[in-house]
């Protein structure tokens, strides 16, 4: 039975990384961009929660509605002040802006916060599930954050395939000046895009720091990174490739501290993701594109 509960630990921390990496994919697909503060945007949520349910008393429900709250304001005004003066820019300048606005929350965390560990409080206080007559282990935690990905996937896919605002960033995502023509809003198109990505980055960041409760100002990073790692693994720019690339990296990474080594797991990651990007470079669901000169 171990190996059954490595693998679905795997695949919870892999929905973890899917929810984060959907963020990524979203705003590369549509703005043509990387957002690597995205990964202190799960930390802004995980503060939010710890702050209304451990410092003021709050069920954890009001917690989870004040982190998707904090963090879809921060995600509109990040992209309002920081990315979109820099809308025509090269990427270079946009990828040193990004790495600014996550130091810049880093450091406010630490201003506010401090440096030391706090013990963040599971929103899930649901009982463990026992399977096989007590040999097979699952917590609520677990279930809980595996649905939640599973819903926020279907659920977003509905919403981009099914909704007007959906089909408009599809538009925005083929061809900028195209849909401005064709009288769509870009501008508020893009800011959508990042309210949506850093609300899933809020729920992601409860349901990792309720499975790991350390938190920190530098919760975020390295969950981030490896969100990141997912969303080009799945294919960069693809809402299902995100998913996938979650999952699998979640599982790659559980099996790995298992079955191998756990200081070695984040090695064996990004060696597995440099494979998959030599065989195929467009990621396991990317489409190449070819630019008309």
């Amino acid at each position: 039975m171990s190996f059954l509960s490595y693998l679905i630990n795997g695949i919870s921390l892999g929905s973890v990384y899917a929810i984060i990496a959907l963020g990524y994919t979203m705003v590369y697909g549509i703005a043509k961009m990387l957002n690597f503060a995205h990964g202190d945007i799960i930390m802004v949520g995980a503060f939010s929660a710890f702050t209304v349910i451990s410092t003021l008393g709050m069920p954890p429900v009001l917690g989870v509605l004040a982190s998707v709250i904090v963090c879809t304001l921060l995600g509109v005004t990040i992209e309002r002040i920081a990315y979109k003066p820099l809308r025509g820019a090269s990427p270079l300048a946009v990828l040193i802006t990004a790495i600014g606005v996550s130091y810049f929350l880093q450091n406010l965390a630490l201003l506010i916060f401090g440096s030391n560990t706090k013990q963040f409080t599971s929103v899930v206080n649901l009982p463990t599930l026992k399977l096989a007559s007590g040999a097979l282990s699952i917590s609520a935690v677990t279930i809980i954050t595996i649905l939640t990905c599973v819903v926020v996937m279907v659920a977003l896919t509905s919403f981009i395939n099914k909704t007007k605002m959906g089909q408009a960033m599809l538009a925005v995502s083929e061809d900028n000046g195209a849909a401005t023509l064709m009288g769509i809003n870009v501008n508020g198109t893009i800011a959508l895009t990042f309210a949506i990505g850093s609300a899933l980055a809020a729920v992601a960041g409860v349901l990792y720091c309720s499975a790991y409760p350390n938190l920190s100002p530098y919760t975020g990073a390295m969950p981030g990174i490896k969100a990141f790692v997912a969303a080009v693994f799945g294919g960069i720019g693809s809402i299902p490739g995100a998913f996938i690339g979650g999952i699998i990296l979640g599982v790659i990474e559980a099996l790995s501290k298992a079955y191998i080594s756990s200081q070695l797991s984040d090695a064996i990651v990004f060696a597995v993701l440099i494979v998959v990007l030599l065989v195929r470079p467009t990621g396991i669901l990317g489409k190449k594109i070819n630019e008309k000169v």
